[in-house]
């Protein structure tokens, strides 16, 4: 997906200012690409030093405290190959899903050596089905990078879940 100067600066009807568009319609391709199962293109989607974190409590940090995920981009990768290979008994049958994504907000603006990035926090509610309807909810913070180029990458996903504290059912997909 890439963004151009001109799209880059529309904001987003019903998203605090200064969400941008191309920002706001990545992150929703992310999600209906993760939705849909369609694990290479979602893949496709991360820079090489992206992080998917789903922590088990929000002021947890990763390298001392457990995480239910904490994935680096080989991991990333090689959780992906899992997954398109079929032989993952906990997602047979697959599940269906589909997810909403709300209350948009910008949480930091930033440059590195790689590109400008944005931080957005939303506010998401999953639904799974399989054998029986789970409902995921809870706050996913993206960080999308603009490469010098236009390309936008995902640097980083923390999903932090609702019921994180407490029994969480087997996480065989990607949040």
């Amino acid at each position: 997906m890439t963004g151009t100067a001109g799209s880059a600066k529309q904001a987003v009807p019903g998203a605090a200012p200064g969400v941008e568009a191309a920002v706001a319609a990545f992150v929703h391709l992310e999600a209906r690409l993760a939705d849909e199962a369609r694990y290479s293109e979602w893949e496709a989607l991360w820079d090489d030093d992206g992080t998917y974190w789903v922590p088990m409590a929000p002021d947890h940090d990763p390298h001392v405290n457990l995480s239910y995920v904490y994935d680096n981009r080989r991991r990333i990768r090689s959780r992906v190959a899992q997954l398109n290979s079929g032989a993952r008994h906990s997602q047979t049958p697959p599940s269906v899903m589909r997810r909403l994504l709300t209350n948009f907000e910008v949480l930091d603006r930033g440059h590195d050596e790689r590109g400008d990035t944005v931080t957005v926090g939303s506010n998401f509610a999953l639904f799974e089905y399989r054998y029986g309807l789970t409902t995921w909810a809870g706050r996913v913070i993206h960080t999308v990078r603009t490469r010098p180029d236009g390309e936008l990458r995902l640097v980083a996903k923390t999903v932090h879940l609702v019921n994180a504290g407490g029994p969480v059912p087997t996480l065989a997909f990607l949040l």
